[in-house]
């Protein structure tokens, strides 16, 4: 073996700018070199002296500037396992390890990083052709793997889906969770296949034009296996956030704390060829740097996409209805491609449902509020909410509807109801196929979740497989007091029960029955009037208007390009209802047969229903 000798200052910056003696571009972890060795190192500012165990021997590590432990270790490659012992015992897993075979608690195995790939011609997706399909790896098939992923991709991509995201892979306790409680942010997860099998999927998407994401989280790590405040001071106790200790973005020594998340994301897009992220809850990341963390991610992962000459995107989870989120970094904003958009979700599901207890509260079931939000991104722009108690928002400065991501169903919005249960369990199924035309043909990025496309109807619970007794329980109690706020009576299904993780399970033989395998023809044939109707592809908001008639329940959307013009009507309504055209003089067209009829500029529409039409333009279109 042989240690790395010391430097000064680290390697220049990689992609978030010029930062002086702040470490980045410094590689983390465990990385296998030419001639059967390998590099380990590890940030431990705590620590004057950090010993590597591996193959029953004991090592020590070379300080290096700023904290950092480093050391060669000869005839040593793929396969071997190691843990790093502190100056106070005890032995610890690597904090940026990218394998955990045996769990969080175990030694981290060394993970090379060559790999037979097959995409060399790849160059990702255009945002704005992004359809996507959010799955949970677990759930998703019987078998629960990346692996088992595979098969399913050809259906998917027939279907329409550009994109698929999965939900956090980064190595959590237990075999079974939602993925938002890791605490190796590097490490795929065991039980899901482990990095080589993530590969393996990553490359079978590319090889049938699909870009995949991940998810990623970055405001807290999970409790259980994560043993970062031991090496250095990766978290604060200045804020809070609902799920553990607020991570260290900007307090001293947070460059290296932020290299540390900057460096993971990066290799999920060059090492695992990824085409974006989509981070989570970054309305939990409380930062009060002039130049936040987000914006220094966003920069690197685009500055990495332009190297690569690859399209590579990073999409934000915010509640805030703050447009900086998606506003450039040039402009003073974090610089996120896109972001989920919860009110067109709470919009619609008022609607669809009835719902007014818990966030639903600030919503009045009114398709007025759907178009508030077609037309700006935004329901809530500065107005009061109810819910909140307080003003929300602002208004959105872009007419780029790429910049948002909407869905009638998520992970969230699916998971987070006490039974879990999805849309087509609590609504009638000529209300599913209202809320996938509502989703399809509006004009921002579509997110289906797993199981929408063909109304599954099992439910999506969350579920958890901590090995500690006390964090069961304190889970258990945290689930059930998490619905004060909604009318839901009873208990919620026990996280800890693995009956919970079974049942939450997709049901693809759903698909054979005559009402699911309709649902799904609708699917595609609304992803494919969206892609091949130039007036449905376009994303320009400015090239949008709507009539909303709350009384009646009636929605019209009408959206075009120089060329065409395309017409969505929607009956939120359990009465038929007709209703004139109130936009420019066309001949119209039915796109799609739902049972609506148009005569005379005058449009009749089944009780819950929609329907699309296309018309020529006029002298008097703008």
């Amino acid at each position: 073996m042989s240690a790395i000798p010391g430097r000064e200052t680290f390697p220049p910056a990689a992609g978030p700018g010029e930062h002086g003696l702040t470490p980045y571009g410094i590689p983390l972890g465990a990385r296998v070199l030419d001639g059967n060795r390998c590099e380990f190192r590890v940030w431990a500012p705590y620590h004057e002296r950090v010993e590597l165990l591996i193959n029953e021997q004991c090592i020590a590590m070379e300080p290096a500037a700023a904290g950092y432990h480093e050391v060669i270790v000869d005839d040593c490659g793929e396969g071997a396992r190691y843990l790093y012992r502190l100056t106070n015992g005890n032995e610890r897993p690597d904090p940026a390890s990218r394998h955990q075979p045996d769990g969080v608690h175990a030694a981290s195995e060394v993970i090379a990083r060559d790999f037979e790939w097959h995409d060399a011609g790849w160059r990702g997706v255009a945002l704005e052709d992004y359809v996507i399909y959010e799955l949970h790896p677990g759930t998703f098939t019987p078998e629960g793997t990346f692996d088992a992923i595979i098969p399913r991709l050809n259906s998917l991509r027939d279907l329409g889906v550009t994109a698929i995201e999965l939900l956090p892979i980064a190595q959590f306790p237990g075999a079974r969770n939602w993925g938002y409680d890791g605490t190796y942010p590097y490490a795929a997860q065991n039980s899901y296949g482990g990095p080589r099998a993530l590969k393996r999927l990553v490359d079978a998407c590319h090889q049938r034009g699909l870009a995949i994401l991940l998810d990623v989280v970055y405001n807290h790590l999970g409790p259980e296996g994560n043993y970062l405040s031991e090496f250095g001071p990766y978290f604060t106790d200045r804020y809070k956030t609902p799920w553990g200790l607020a991570l260290n973005f900007d307090g001293p020594r947070s460059d290296d704390v932020r290299w540390f998340f900057i460096n993971n994301a990066l290799q999920w897009i060059d090492e695992f060829h990824c085409d974006g992220l989509r981070v989570d809850a970054v309305h939990a990341i409380v930062d009060h740097s002039a130049e936040p963390f987000l914006q220094d991610l966003t920069s690197a992962v685009r500055s990495r996409g332009a190297s690569l000459h690859r399209r590579v995107y990073a999409i934000a989870e915010s509640d805030l209805n703050d447009p900086r989120v998606i506003t450039p970094k040039e402009d003073y904003g974090l610089g996120f491609d896109s972001q989920w958009t919860d009110d067109y979700h709470h919009a619609l599901h008022a609607i669809l449902t009835g719902e007014r207890d818990g966030y639903y509260e600030a919503f009045h079931g009114a398709p007025s509020e759907i178009a508030r939000v077609l037309n700006h991104g935004y329901l809530f722009v500065g107005q009061h909410s109810s819910y909140r108690g307080r003003k929300y928002g602002a208004m959105p400065k872009t007419k780029d509807g790429a910049r948002f991501v909407v869905s009638a169903q998520n992970h969230d919005q699916v998971g987070n109801r006490m039974m879990g249960e999805r849309l087509a369990a609590i609504v009638s199924i000529d209300k599913v196929r209202v809320a996938a035309a509502a989703i399809v043909l509006s004009p921002f990025l579509p997110m289906l979740f797993m199981g929408e496309e063909y109304g599954e109807k099992a439910p999506f619970q969350y579920f958890t497989s901590h090995g500690d007794p006390d964090l069961i329980e304190a889970v258990r109690k945290g689930r059930r007091e998490e619905f004060d706020d909604f009318e839901w009576h009873g208990d919620p299904p026990d996280p800890h029960d693995e009956q919970t993780f079974a049942c939450s399970k997709l049901n693809w033989s759903c698909i054979e029955r005559d009402e699911h395998a309709s649902l799904r023809r609708l699917y595609t044939q609304l992803l494919a009037l969206r892609r091949d109707t130039p007036a449905l592809r376009t994303l320009d908001l400015a090239s949008l208007e709507t009539y909303a008639d709350d009384a009646r329940r009636i929605l019209l959307v009408r959206r075009w390009t120089e060329s065409d013009q395309a017409l969505i009507a929607f009956n939120f309504d359990e009465k038929a209802h007709s209703i004139d055209i109130l936009f420019a003089d066309a001949q119209w067209r039915a796109l799609i047969d739902t049972g609506a009829k148009i005569e005379a500029n005058r449009i009749t529409l089944p009780p819950i229903s929609f329907a699309v039409f296309s018309g020529i333009p006029t002298n008097e279109s703008p």
